[in-house]
């Protein structure tokens, strides 16, 4: 790029640095937010990166190309955007406002289009690496799509984050020469200058792991220095020094800087730096290369060449550059006072008239950003797969089955559908077997960029690697396992390819993988996951591998659609659902979005049930009224009064449950019976979908100044206002709501301490889930009326 092109670009960077900060500025000091909580923002950790995005996006990505933007430097981006023409003038003034430009780039909440959300640290820079491996799965199996850089901009202090280095290690993501990282190494964290130089250490774990690391740490006039006869001392010196030293020179000037510069160096280096003069010493000793526009841009091309393993970039950068906060250690959330940004304006030319003019147009700095919004213009994508995933795959049993069983079976009957099974993906975080889905595998085989020979033969578990296969198997992280998962759900956007993806975990390790499944739901991905085998039902287990709150977590979990059934058939209804919701696609961000539009979590259990009661209920009210009432959420599994027409008159109380614990349910309505109390059973096959519906219908009536109405999923499954008792291996906190939904008082059975090894018997005894418990309970609810 000749000198022409710099100076365009360097006059680009100046607008955008202006307007990123000043997007910080009319947030907090223009706009009365009537309720005295600081609005906030990131002034100098948005300036640290102007360079490097300036780079990208007016010079180096593509319109296919991908970027994950460093939560702190949403300024930037949208500073960006308004210049390349992507983004209104008015949102400019509300950053962090009710419908305005979010605090971190956000998929489904910005006005601009955002390829990955940040927010979360660690999750931005991993995503990306998940959106490459998605794409290399989405090219062996339908064809190559336009070649797509996938770009991540991370602080350096994100490289704590644990998940980062799972991602880096994890086998699903070697040689993806298609990723970039490029860090932010401002050397300063939320709290203080980050004490010593790691770089070391991070350039020998990226390079173990097999990537190829980029340095990019002198700028033009500190190299042009180096050059000269002797200039090594000097370049030794600024390596050597430590990073307290070389910040501290950032708040100070002329004969000051001086000294603290020289202060514990060598002779010689005072000697080499004797002819620069003081106003010039700061500027040259200063000039990182994270702030060259032609070194960043040289750094992009070397990571574009080399094309069979990741990149990584670090970017030598000043927190603060280009503000009179530079450098400062408090300046993580530091904002520039009214004085100062009215300096800064006048300093780049603007006036209050002129401070928020996008670049003109007839200059060459204006051509650039017209030149640049049509090189990166995109396509919209087609959300929906375009086939019917049928209703049912006809799963039959004629003996006790538990539903993780259940689950192997309907994916492989799915997998043998022509029009669904090719668009069918999952993957486990190294408990695919375990997780019943060796039958898939078997089927399908398992994914690998190139044919992997087989060196042992196992007849239960046919392993075959190879570009054909349908399964990614991860090592043991759960986190690494969600943000797969999200991006494999997102690859009809990043991939132009609808998948179905799905996942398998153990329930209780739900946990450790939370902050990603959120992640992926909060950006609009969709896709299905079981968590299996769950509850104080893996009783031999012990408390540390039990789940007690997982049920609260699927209940709780904003776009998450919560299931827990405990029969086959409606298992099999339920995910045959939940495929074809993803197969017709998602809702666009700004539009009115279907009441259902998300993931799917499927709570199951290694419990073998009997089948029989499901099919008494399915005679009794027949496949296409049970189908519709167990999608809806609940179903009356037992009707005390047709089960047992002679307590006609009786007490009623209603039993519901969930999963595994039904056969304790059964037993105890029958022992109600007994002693002449007439006992509904309800299954709540979909905790999620019956409160929601609630709530709909309660916020409704609120909106409205009007009576709230009975949704019909609740009507129908709990069609009398009678006393409850609610049963759940689970916290019983997750469905003790029923009562107040029903109207009537409420007895929660569940789990609410750790568990212990054991058998089944002996731990639902402890926590009162055996069918005495239930009965007492029972009793007690009507004492309750």
């Amino acid at each position: 790029m000749n000198q022409h092109d710099l100076d365009v670009l360097d006059e680009i960077q100046r607008r955008v640095l202006w307007l990123a900060t000043r997007i910080v500025d009319a947030a907090n000091h223009d706009r009365d937010t009537g309720d005295g909580v600081k609005v906030g923002g990131h002034q100098a950790s948005s300036a640290s990166l102007v360079t490097a995005m300036t780079a990208l996006w007016f010079a180096h990505l593509d319109a296919e190309d991908r970027v994950a933007v460093k939560p702190h430097a949403s300024p930037v981006f949208h500073a960006i955007q308004y210049l390349l023409g992507r983004l209104d003038r008015s949102y400019l003034s509300r950053l962090r406002d009710r419908g305005g430009l979010q605090s971190y780039p956000s998929r489904t909440k910005d006005p601009d289009e955002v390829d990955f959300s940040t927010g979360s640290v660690g999750l931005g820079a991993a995503a990306p690496l998940f959106a490459a491996a998605t794409r290399r799965y989405v090219d062996a199996h339908f064809g190559a799509r336009p070649r797509s850089r996938f770009v991540a901009l991370i602080g350096d202090a994100e490289l704590d984050e644990g998940n980062i280095w799972e991602a880096v290690a994890d086998p699903a993501t070697t040689g993806l020469g298609s990723v970039m990282w490029l860090v932010d190494f401002n050397r300063q964290s939320l709290d203080r200058v980050v004490p010593g130089i790691r770089i070391d250490q991070w350039r020998g774990q990226f390079e173990a792991a097999g990537w190829h690391v980029v340095e990019v740490k002198y700028g033009r006039r500190l190299a042009e220095a180096y050059a000269r006869p002797g200039g090594d001392v000097l370049r030794t010196w600024i390596d050597r020094m430590p990073n307290e030293q070389y910040q501290s020179l950032f708040g100070l000037a002329g004969a000051d800087l001086r000294k603290q510069f020289l202060d514990g160096a060598p002779d010689e280096v005072a000697a080499f730096v004797a002819s620069v003069p003081d106003d010039e010493l700061g500027p040259l000793v200063t000039d990182l290369g994270g702030h060259d526009l032609a070194a960043m841009l040289d750094a992009y091309a070397q990571c574009d060449a080399v094309t069979d393993r990741p990149s990584v970039v670090f970017a030598y950068t000043v927190k603060g550059w280009g503000l009179p906060i530079a450098g400062n250690p408090r300046n993580h959330s530091a904002l520039l006072t009214r004085p100062q940004v009215d300096a800064l304006r006048a300093a780049h030319g603007l006036t209050a008239e002129t401070e928020w003019d996008r670049l003109d147009p007839a200059t060459p700095a204006g051509i650039r950003a017209g030149e640049r919004r049509e090189a990166l213009s995109r396509a919209p994508r087609e959300r929906a797969l375009g086939v019917t995933v049928p209703e049912t795959t006809r799963v039959r049993t004629n003996k006790p089955i538990s539903t993780q069983e259940v689950f192997g079976r309907v994916l492989v009957e799915l997998a043998r559908d022509p029009q669904v099974g090719r668009y069918l993906v999952t993957t486990a975080p190294d408990v695919a077997t375990s997780t019943n889905l060796a039958g898939f595998i078997n089927k399908t085989g398992v994914f690998a960029p190139t044919a992997q020979r087989s060196w042992s033969e196992d007849r239960m578990l046919r392993w075959t690697e190879s570009p054909s296969g349908q399964h990614i198997e991860l090592g043991i992280s759960e986190m690494n396992l969600f943000l797969l998962l999200g991006q494999l759900g997102l690859a009809w956007d990043l991939s132009g390819q609808p998948l179905l993806p799905v996942g398998t975990v153990y329930d209780p390790f739900v946990l450790r993988g939370l902050d990603a499944f959120l992640y992926g739901t909060y950006s609009g991905s969709r896709f299905v996951v079981a968590g299996t085998p769950s509850g104080i039902t893996l009783a031999p287990e012990g408390g540390a591998h039990q789940s007690t709150i997982t049920a609260s977590v699927g209940l709780e979990l904003p776009g998450v659609t919560f299931c827990e059934p405990a029969y086959a058939a409606s298992l099999d209804w339920l995910l045959c659902d939940a495929l074809g919701q993803i197969a017709q696609g998602a809702a666009p961000a700004a539009t009115a979005a279907p009441a259902e539009d998300g993931a799917y979590y499927f709570r199951l259990s290694t419990r073998p049930l009997d089948q029989a009661p499901f099919e008494a209920a399915r005679a009794r009210l027949g496949d296409a009224v049970l189908r519709r009432q167990v999608v809806a959420g609940a179903y009356r599994l037992v009707d005390a009064h047709q089960a047992y027409p002679d307590l006609v008159d009786a007490p009623v109380v209603q039993l519901a449950a969930s999963g595994a614990v039904l056969p304790e349910v059964l037993a105890a309505a029958a022992e109600l019976a007994e002693e002449g109390v007439a006992a509904h059973v309800v299954d709540v096959t979909s905790l999620e979908r019956l409160y929601r519906a609630w709530q709909r219908t309660l916020r409704q009536g609120v909106r409205t100044a009007t009576v709230p109405s009975v949704p019909g999923a609740l009507r129908s499954a709990f069609a009398d206002r009678v006393p409850v008792v609610t049963v759940h291996d689970a916290a019983s906190h997750a469905m003790a709501w029923l009562g107040s939904a029903v109207g009537a008082p409420a007895v929660p059975l569940g789990v609410d301490e750790f568990g212990q090894s054991g058998s089944v018997r002996d731990l639902y005894e402890l926590h009162d889930l055996l069918p005495g418990s239930i009965v007492n309970a029972a009793l007690a609810a009507l004492a309750l009326r």
